[in-house]
């Protein structure tokens, strides 16, 4: 590969290899960027002559393409850059669009129940022009790589962050507790040994990254978890509990203290708790708008750290 001849390389050449890649087909590929499938053919012709490699494997026929070892090294380069050209995209729209347009925002369940509805009604206080469009995920990470390609202003996410160009603000630290019925044989006290879990069967998270830090934990201090079953929603686990099916080990944010079906008991010794972050691309331009939401989120953040301080006491 001569390197001047990367010089020729074009944005276009590397959209349409992540095209292919993502479509399985030229068709479909150029149909998504809106171009002819010759124009998509000739685009991954002109780059891999550029490249001095063959790119992609064709098959013929109806038979999807798939990339050869050569194209899967450059997609990686190319997915990159690609997604960096959208945050650019976005940036530029937040630019114009000033103090109103939308400001989208990722975020996880038990975010969305205990801080967003107080941090949504201030900031429509004080930005009542601005449009907030919310994106929830149980994977923190996914909200994170939406960030990095642009398609998120800010998301909620878990330390620690995945790895990428993000900068972030701490809002709180939410301990774990373990969430038993109320006609259980340990609901009288107000702990419960690490131990203890061990015995019991517990019900988990399928997707949260928060359920897989807490039994790592348990792994850790040499506890064995009998994990009977898994959802993606807080609401069922903790009605499971309620009804005896098993206990749940769970941070306290997630948690409804007003059901009175289950009791919820501190642990000893302590799980490091989870700690919540808003989190933002770091090169990337934050409108007034951005900048407002994490100063508002931050105060919020606050106030529900010191009432999970004092639920815990």
């Amino acid at each position: 590969m001569e390197p001047d001849n990367w010089l020729g390389v074009e944005l276009r050449h590397l959209a349409a290899l992540e095209a292919v890649a993502r479509e399985g087909t030229f068709g479909r590929a150029a149909e998504s960027l809106g171009y002819t499938q010759s124009a998509i053919s000739q685009q991954i012709g002109t780059l891999e002559r550029l490249v001095g490699e063959r790119l992609v494997e064709r098959p013929g026929g109806p038979r999807a393409v798939s990339l050869t070892e050569a194209g899967t090294l450059l997609l990686r380069h190319a997915e990159a850059i690609v997604a960096r050209l959208h945050a650019a995209q976005a940036d530029m729209a937040a630019l114009a669009q000033g103090h109103g347009g939308r400001l989208r925002v990722g975020t996880f369940q038990s975010v969305g129940a205990r801080v967003l509805p107080e941090l949504l009604r201030r900031y429509a206080a004080e930005w009542p022009h601005v449009e907030i469009q919310l994106t929830e995920s149980p994977s923190d990470d996914e909200l994170l790589r939406l960030v990095e390609r642009g398609e998120l202003d800010l998301a909620f996410a878990m330390a620690p962050l995945l790895e990428g160009p993000f900068d972030a603000l701490e809002l709180l630290a939410d301990p774990y507790v373990l969430l038993v019925p109320a006609e259980h044989a340990l609901a009288g006290l107000s702990r419960a040994s690490l131990a203890d879990v061990g015995e019991l069967t517990l019900i988990g998270n399928r997707a949260c990254r928060s359920t897989s830090l807490a039994e790592d934990e348990l792994t850790r201090h040499g506890v064995d978890a009998d994990v009977r079953f898994r959802s993606d929603d807080n609401g069922t686990v903790q009605g499971l509990v309620g009804a005896g099916f098993g206990v749940a080990l769970v941070p306290l944010l997630a948690v409804d203290t007003n059901d009175e079906q289950v009791r919820v008991l501190e642990l000893e010794p302590e799980i490091p708790p989870r700690r919540i972050s808003l989190v933002w691309h770091r090169d990337r331009h934050r409108s007034a708008a951005a900048r407002a939401f994490v100063e508002v989120s931050g105060a919020v953040g606050a106030e529900v750290a010191e009432r999970l301080t004092r639920a815990a006491a």
